[in-house]
């Protein structure tokens, strides 16, 4: 169902026009507004300049493949009969596209509270519904099978609004799919570069995704066969004198890229056979919303 921004009514008119006071969203560059322009204070320092180098690097990238991989194998593990799926904070879309690679027929949607990412986005899937959302304020109720936000919460301050916003739009049978960073130890100037408001430890996730409402139904670490150089690295940018650009950690280079992906795909291998890792730079959660009689 969709929720009227104006008088709050529930409707399922798939064009977006309120029955009760005939509201309908504005649309822009192809997309339907879907939030007021004075939340944006809300949203922690994301800038929407970062999304055009971002895109030049997702692909091919140990860590933007490697992520992927373990996204669309949860999905496909998890959530195999799922008919429709929203991502929110989409960014570039690249996601997206392994996504609707993976699962061909449903119904896809993708939110960005930047309009910028959404202009990539569209071009990587053009059969996907667009939205330039927050949020902390999603205008959806028992709407999506599967609704998934990839290293997206950490930037919010209240994280636990998000995920109440998503438990009310996700259907009662369905679920979510989270990849955030972990590990409070990992904190560095990267982090605050990339406007991180938090780093999660698993048991903090796991009760702020139940409180919530949902139950969660499994949780591993990844990019964990990397994680003493991650801490090597931390250290070492949080004594150095500059101040790094927020796409200094990502841009490896070709060959150490070559060197790290069979890795991060020896990686993903464990996780599909069985292995939960114990600790990882990044956390994966599934989590599920009950179906109440």
């Amino acid at each position: 169902m969709k929720i009227c921004m104006q008088c709050q009514h529930r409707f399922a008119d798939e064009n977006w026009r309120c029955p009760n006071c005939g509201w309908t969203p504005k649309t822009l560059d192809g997309h339907r507004l879907l939030f007021e322009h004075e939340d944006t204070g809300e949203i922690s320092g994301y800038s929407g300049e970062y999304f055009a180098p971002l895109a030049k690097l997702e692909k091919g990238h140990f860590w933007f493949e490697g992520r992927n991989r373990n996204i669309v194998w949860a999905l496909q593990k998890f959530f195999p009969t799922m008919t429709s799926f929203l991502e929110i904070g989409c960014g570039t879309g690249f996601v997206l596209s392994a996504v609707r690679q993976a699962f061909p027929n449903i119904q896809m949607a993708a939110g960005e509270y930047y309009a910028q990412g959404l202009t990539f986005a569209q071009q990587r899937v053009p059969s996907a519904a667009f939205y330039q959302l927050n949020a902390l304020s999603m205008p959806f109720e028992d709407e999506f099978d599967v609704i998934g936000a990839f290293d997206v919460i950490e930037h919010i301050k209240d994280d636990e609004r998000v995920l109440s916003q998503m438990f009310q739009a996700v259907k009662p049978g369905g679920g979510i799919v989270l990849t955030v960073p972990q590990h409070r130890f990992l904190w560095s100037v990267a982090d605050v570069y990339k406007h991180h408001e938090r780093r999660y430890e698993r048991r903090e996730l796991i009760e702020k995704v139940e409180r919530a409402g949902f139950q969660v139904a499994y949780a591993t670490s990844f990019v964990s066969l990397f994680l003493p150089a991650m801490l090597l690295s931390r250290l070492k940018q949080n004594s150095a004198e500059e101040t790094p650009d927020r796409l200094t950690e990502i841009n490896i280079g070709p060959t150490v890229n070559k060197i790290l992906n069979p890795v991060m795909r020896f990686e993903t291998s464990l996780i599909k056979s069985g292995i939960k890792w114990p600790a990882g730079g990044s956390l994966l959660l599934i989590a599920k919303k009950g179906i109440t009689t």
